[in-house]
């Protein structure tokens, strides 16, 4: 399994350390089954966070040619008060520390990630995962209309009003496309991800490793509907 994990200014450390240390264990732990990278729309570059100074190096381009999963993460920014209007709309002007976390992510949308996202999901051979706000990436994309998929509890809503069936679950699991919640959810998405697609012999030796025990149930699509609750 390729992955690609995406980076892009503004983007939450949290969201891509955790599954890229997941994944890279997983192909260490599987003699090499399992391989990750960070990549950018705009090909090799510095990528500065949203969380201080710190930045990762992008060493390549985001290809789904040749991912079979690419992972997005959300941004790190500010949360604001209820009613707190953003100082500058999204997309427009130059990414600076500390703007709105909608902001960051609009400001996706005005480079060539979101063509690049719509050719992973039209490939059915591809999985798209994303981490926190990075389902909203997608979202606001329009990639993921009448699809299932989670993200940070704080934009369930918004994920709803762009007509995703929002789903209040740690990992959903909608096939080609996997979502995971609030930012630590980083670490169970690569879990369910190598258990998934290497086999859960690896997972469980990645997940001893960490000394993490998973959380939550992975949400699918599937068996009867709940009744009477």
């Amino acid at each position: 399994m390729r992955a690609q994990i995406v980076l892009f200014d503004g983007f939450d450390p949290l969201d891509v350390i955790a599954p890229y240390e997941v994944l890279y264990a997983g192909g260490t732990a599987s003699g090499g089954l399992v391989s990750v990278e960070f990549v950018s729309a705009e090909g090799p570059r510095e990528v500065v966070s949203g969380t201080g100074a710190l930045a990762l190096r992008a060493t390549a381009a985001l290809d789904p040619a040749r991912a079979d999963l690419i992972l997005v993460p959300g941004a790190s920014g500010r949360v604001g008060e209820p009613g707190e209007v953003p100082d500058h709309d999204a997309g427009a002007g130059e990414w600076e520390q500390d703007a709105f976390i909608p902001v960051l992510l609009g400001r996706t949308l005005t480079t060539e990630l979101p063509a690049l996202l719509k050719a992973a999901m039209d490939d059915p051979e591809v999985i798209v995962g994303a981490v926190c706000g990075g389902s909203l990436v997608l979202a606001m994309a329009g990639l993921l209309e009448g699809r299932h998929a989670t993200t940070h509890h704080m934009g369930l809503d918004m994920l709803d009003a762009t007509g995703v069936h929002a789903v209040r679950a740690r990992v959903v699991d909608d096939g080609d496309l996997v979502t995971g919640a609030g930012v630590t959810s980083g670490l169970d998405l690569g879990l369910y991800l190598l258990e998934r697609e290497v086999g859960p012999r690896i997972a469980h030796t990645v997940e001893e490793l960490f000394a993490h025990e998973r959380r939550g149930t992975v949400w699918r699509n599937e068996g009867p509907a709940p009744t009477g609750l």
